[in-house]
């Protein structure tokens, strides 16, 4: 037997936008009307830099800055894309199956933590808001780390909250920078995409998966020699 099937699977690491929420594709959108009334267009392609990481990699605000014809007031536009998805978000729901497995890994009697690259306080405030704070051991965030995804700091850190390895985890994904944090980490990943992410090049995973509500997490940890079958 190898070494992975001498441990048993110990925790879940989720990322937080785009997977237990999508937060992103009413981003996309809303800048997406943005560009258009500077007559610029925002391709996915580009916006997908930064999805899952930083602006480092792609930062639509100052892009929209220098390419527009018009002066941009930052600060103006700011606001209107504040403004403007708060109204998308109004009726926001989880992604389909996120209480489900959130519930299910716990009567495992697994561990649970959210591995995000944003901050603390914008992912706390929405689990708080959706009443699901409380089902995580640890919440680590943008704010615990130097550099955050594709880097691994983000899972390291969570592993070692949760004081278990990496063969003794599983991550769930929906961008390929939380793809490439995971695989850089040593952790399996099972990918979510959404709207956004989903024509997007992933690197190699474990498993892709429509919704959250595909996973059978029993049959998994059977599938993986993780359990002894029933």
């Amino acid at each position: 037997m190898t070494e992975r099937g001498h441990d048993m699977l110990k925790a879940a690491i989720f990322d937080f936008d785009g997977l237990l929420l999508d937060t992103e594709t009413p981003w996309y959108r809303v800048f997406k009307e943005v560009y258009a009334s500077y007559a610029l267009d925002l391709p996915l392609a580009l916006w997908a830099r930064h999805v899952g990481t930083s602006f480092e990699t792609f930062n639509p605000y100052e892009y929209l800055k220098e390419h527009a014809k018009d002066p941009v007031d930052l600060e103006q536009i700011k606001s209107l894309l504040q403004m403007r998805y708060e109204l998308r978000m109004e009726n926001a729901q989880l992604r389909p199956g996120v209480l489900k497995i959130l519930h299910k890994t716990r009567e495992c009697g697994m561990k649970i933590a959210v591995a995000s690259s944003s901050t603390h306080d914008w992912v706390s405030g929405y689990l708080k808001s959706f009443g699901m704070y409380s089902l995580f051991d640890e919440v680590v965030t943008a704010d615990d780390v130097k550099k955050v995804k594709p880097d691994p700091e983000l899972y390291k850190l969570a592993m070692h909250k949760l004081g278990v390895n990496a063969f003794e985890t599983i991550a769930f994904e929906d961008s390929p920078n939380g793809l490439k944090a995971a695989n850089a980490a040593g952790i399996r990943c099972i990918i979510v995409p959404n709207e956004v992410t989903k024509d997007l090049d992933f690197p190699p995973y474990e498993r892709r998966l429509n919704s959250l509500l595909e996973f059978d997490i029993d049959q998994f940890l059977f599938e993986n020699g993780l359990s002894d079958p029933a």
